[in-house]
């Protein structure tokens, strides 16, 4: 019988906000399975990522899909299988060129899985503003003042923010969370 060492990953498009059902079916189709050397259905998975986004001025940790309208599944491809996929409620169809499903590149599926890992380590902040955009400061000692931003760096949560300070362009750091934009 074929192996788990035999099993790809494939790509499989559902209807947009029915990945996690879809991920739920499936693994109860893998559960139902027998657990001997016929078993053909291994895993499933919705990629995601941890971000931080600001709403109502606080920094929240959000989960989002990396690829909403898809589910990974790994399987061994074979008739009965694409069948129990392509029959799960919420499924749209395999993704491939032409009628066969393709499976995922070795190097796709590793980058997927080890952005999943690593943002379970640590969440990505996610900066609203960008360069050259018009800010005011919210807080601190420069509350009130408007500047223009220079840099944004996501990885400490930070922006460089150009403030007029005694009629001379000043270059500040500033938390992202002490800005408004424009």
């Amino acid at each position: 019988m074929e192996k788990m060492t035999d099993a790809r990953w494939y790509a499989v498009q559902t209807y947009s906000g029915h990945e996690n059902k879809v991920q739920k079916l499936v693994q109860r189709k893998i559960e139902e399975e027998p657990s001997d050397d016929a078993q053909e259905l291994f895993d499933v998975l919705v990629p995601t990522q941890e971000v931080v986004e600001i709403r109502n001025g606080k920094r929240v940790t959000v989960t989002r899909r990396l690829y909403p309208g898809y589910v990974l599944v790994q399987m061994i491809l074979n008739e009965r299988t694409s069948h129990a996929i392509n029959n799960i409620q919420g499924v749209i169809k395999f993704v491939g060129s032409g009628k066969a499903p393709q499976p995922l590149r070795e190097d796709e599926i590793n980058k997927i899985l080890g952005i999943e890992v690593e943002s379970e380590a640590k969440a990505q902040e996610e900066i609203p503003f960008h360069i050259d955009q018009v800010v005011e400061v919210t807080k601190g000692p420069f509350t009130d003042f408007s500047g223009t931003v220079q840099e944004v760096y996501p990885d400490k949560g930070k922006v460089k923010v150009e403030v007029s300070l005694f009629g001379r362009p000043t270059s500040v750091e500033l938390d992202y969370t002490d800005l408004k934009g424009y």
